[in-house]
């Protein structure tokens, strides 16, 4: 079993998840958010998430897992307890860096800081730290404790000992990685937004329906789940922030999103968080 300490800054979606992964493998874990409700909902997100694995045999006892899990809303505690802590929190830079300025002030020089950015620029959000040499990206994927690959994104300062960290606590919990430079969209989703784009684009031009498009890529490329129906399920309005953020980087208009992508994130539909994207997820 585990005996490091792993902070997570965020108690959303992608923030539980990785403390679920990480509890699951016998890591101690200090999650954290600035609101006790946050924190109260994301520790309900990790039982229930828990307690799901152990009726699918995949961990023996969830009580037991879910014991090694603590909330709180004080920083401090968190840099004080881990040796890796993984940033969660909204796709904003400028959050993002407030976040590790606080964290690099307070955590010890060799305490390991990684982003779950999807795409913003490793290097910049190192930037406002003392220590860039410690700070890297570690991109899951939704859901973490399902989805095996684990992106890892090298700053401009990124150590070598700081990957090499990163990648066995990567395999440490069952995650395949990879290493990947500092480039706007890393490789992950530099790719993965062009295909949601152009299939949105389809959608609207009358090509074809969601469903049926989607249904091509899973049957016709053994794509576990098709490109639009992975669009709403990690959120719609994230995809349009991050396809708005790679056009204007790598001057590439496909990366921007089509009308019907805008309109429906306009109208709070952006997809299965909201119960309604590209499919009626109040039916699943």
């Amino acid at each position: 079993m585990a005996t490091q300490t792993i902070g997570v800054i965020g108690a959303g979606t992608m923030g539980s998840g990785i403390a679920q992964l990480a509890a699951q493998y016998g890591y101690d874990v200090v999650l954290r958010d600035i609101e006790q409700d946050l924190v109260d909902d994301g520790l309900e997100r990790i039982r229930s998430g828990l307690e799901a694995a152990e009726s699918r045999d995949i961990i023996p006892s969830a009580d037991d897992a879910f014991a090694h899990v603590e909330g709180t809303t004080d920083i401090e505690y968190v840099t004080d307890e881990a040796s890796l802590i993984v940033e969660a929190v909204p796709e904003d830079m400028d959050l993002k860096k407030t976040v590790f300025e606080e964290l690099d002030a307070q955590a010890d020089p060799d305490v390991i800081l990684g982003t779950n950015t999807s795409s913003l620029s490793v290097t910049e959000i190192a930037s406002v730290t003392e220590h860039p040499e410690r700070v890297l990206g570690m991109h899951f994927f939704n859901p973490p404790v399902k989805m095996k690959l684990l992106e890892l994104i090298t700053g401009h300062h990124t150590a070598e000992e700081t990957v090499e960290r990163a990648v066995d606590f990567a395999e440490a919990v069952g995650r395949d990685p990879i290493v990947v430079d500092d480039y706007p969209g890393f490789a992950s989703s530099r790719l993965g937004l062009v295909l949601g784009m152009e299939a949105a684009r389809m959608v609207q031009e009358g090509v074809a329906s969601a469903e049926d498009i989607d249904t091509a890529m899973e049957q016709g490329y053994n794509f576990p789940m098709g490109p639009l129906k992975l669009g709403d399920y990690n959120g719609w309005d994230v995809r349009v922030e991050v396809g708005e953020y790679l056009a204007e980087e790598l001057g590439r208009d496909v990366y921007r999103p089509p009308q019907n992508v805008k309109k429906m994130v306009r109208a709070g539909d952006y997809g299965k968080k909201t119960g309604r994207g590209f499919y009626d997820w109040d039916d699943e």
